[in-house]
């Protein structure tokens, strides 16, 4: 029979380990989000080792992913998000699409396309300046090998949210504008958000570069309002364009009503602000592209006229 104070011994000891234990899987799958069975055999392959346990979920993870990602990647993608953010004289548009808007609602959707965007902007930083109002335009393929702030490039954080979320998801398109301190960047996104820019998600996002005398954010919003309404095509120019003879067929930008007072023009309205757009941008989810050139079509984005 045994001693009772080697039985207590033994007790206790196994208890301490089954507590460690727990604590070091309640641990892990805080810290990853992976399932209690998969946290339990990472730490069993690798003696509790909560890195190494890690490291290997994570390369699980991908591998898998990616592999879902390679069976999905002929699935339609029609639904999904626009995210637009403001940083400064840097300001970006992105297009992340999904099969279905359940998805597209889901907060690791959101979390991707925050960090598309966010690698859009870092890239687009670290460029050199070269003219008052630069633009960079990204397809899927550079898209895909963006790096990302956890030197992962964005390809593997897709295949790893395809992997969650079961879906096809594909990084369809951004741009990036640059701007010159005397201009000012605004953006904003419909439906809008509950939480306002830096980041911001809608079915429609725009962009509108502004030099002003006077700084004017409402002005800027309502600009951005305008542009995801009433789709101008350019901004135009007084000197050298006409306006259409039917005011709702009119597709310069100086020329259209204003959206939120249509007694006025834009043009109107911007003389009385005493400023100037210099430059715009509009995305939709699921709008067409023109293929053949891989350039987004003059309905999706238009570089100032």
């Amino acid at each position: 029979m045994m001693p009772p104070q080697i039985f207590r011994l033994v007790h206790t000891s196994g208890l301490l380990w089954q507590a460690t234990n727990k604590s070091l899987l309640a641990k892990l799958r805080k810290k990853t989000g992976y399932t209690f069975a998969n946290c339990k055999k990472a730490l069993e392959m690798h003696e509790n080792d909560v890195q190494k346990a890690e490291e290997w979920l994570r390369k699980q993870a991908q591998q898998y992913g990616w592999a879902q990602a390679a069976k999905l990647e002929n699935r339609s993608t029609k639904q999904g998000l626009i995210t637009v953010t403001v940083d400064q004289n840097y300001a970006a548009l992105v297009e992340v699409n999904c099969e279905t808007d359940f998805v597209a609602r889901n907060k690791k959707f959101h979390s991707l396309a925050e960090t598309v965007i966010s690698a859009v902007l870092s890239h687009t930083k670290g460029q050199e300046l070269q003219s008052e109002v630069q633009r960079t335009v990204f397809h899927t393929d550079a898209l895909k090998t963006l790096p990302t702030a956890d030197g992962k490039i964005l390809g593997d954080h897709t295949a790893l949210i395809i992997g969650d979320l079961g879906e096809n998801i594909s990084l369809r398109r951004a741009l990036a504008i640059s701007v010159q301190p005397d201009v000012t960047l605004f953006g904003c996104t419909h439906p809008a958000p509950m939480n306002p820019i830096p980041v911001s998600f809608g079915k429609y996002g725009s962009l509108v570069a502004i030099k002003s005398k006077i700084s004017d954010n409402i002005l800027g919003a309502q600009l951005c309002q305008h542009v995801i309404g009433m789709d101008p095509q350019k901004i135009g120019n007084s000197r050298v364009d006409e306006p259409h003879d039917n005011t709702d067929e009119e597709t310069c930008m100086i020329y259209q009503e204003f959206l939120l007072d249509p007694s006025l023009s834009v043009q109107e309205l911007l003389e009385g602000a005493q400023a100037e757009v210099v430059d715009f941008a509009r995305f939709e989810v699921g709008e067409e592209l023109d293929e053949s050139t891989l350039e987004p079509t003059l309905e999706n984005v238009q570089t100032c006229g």
